[in-house]
């Protein structure tokens, strides 16, 4: 399957190690390229609350309380923090972690052919 959009090869397969992240250049636009382990992801590298270079943040998990007293760590490497507000995004979507609705930040389909990372615009 592949995905929409003009292909740009913006890495070679293992350049980019798991929980790492690659920021290129796309047609004058910065977009942070991430290894999440079991696939890649793409997201613009501009925070939609005030232009900060979002994928320059920090990389982290999400804390859940199913009842009190009770927590888990969870989806360690997803979050990506904004380095100027500490807002956060889910990797895999590009939504607001506190705001999924309404806040979100561009997302790229990314694909492999083995040898290259590729990601779609």
């Amino acid at each position: 399957m592949t995905a929409p959009g003009r292909a740009v090869v913006v890495a070679v397969v293992g350049e980019i190690p798991a929980g790492g992240r690659k920021i290129v250049d796309i047609d004058g636009r910065s977009v942070g390229v991430f290894n999440l382990g079991d696939g890649f992801v793409a997201l613009r590298n501009t925070c939609p609350h005030e232009g900060a270079p979002l994928c320059e943040g920090v990389l982290s998990g999400a804390l859940t309380s199913p009842t009190p007293g009770v927590y888990h760590y969870e989806r360690r490497g997803e979050i990506l923090r904004c380095p100027w507000h500490q807002w956060e995004f889910d990797l895999r979507t590009g939504r607001s972690w506190v705001d999924p609705d309404r806040v979100r930040v561009r997302h790229y389909p990314v694909t492999s052919d083995g040898r290259h990372v590729i990601v779609h615009v």
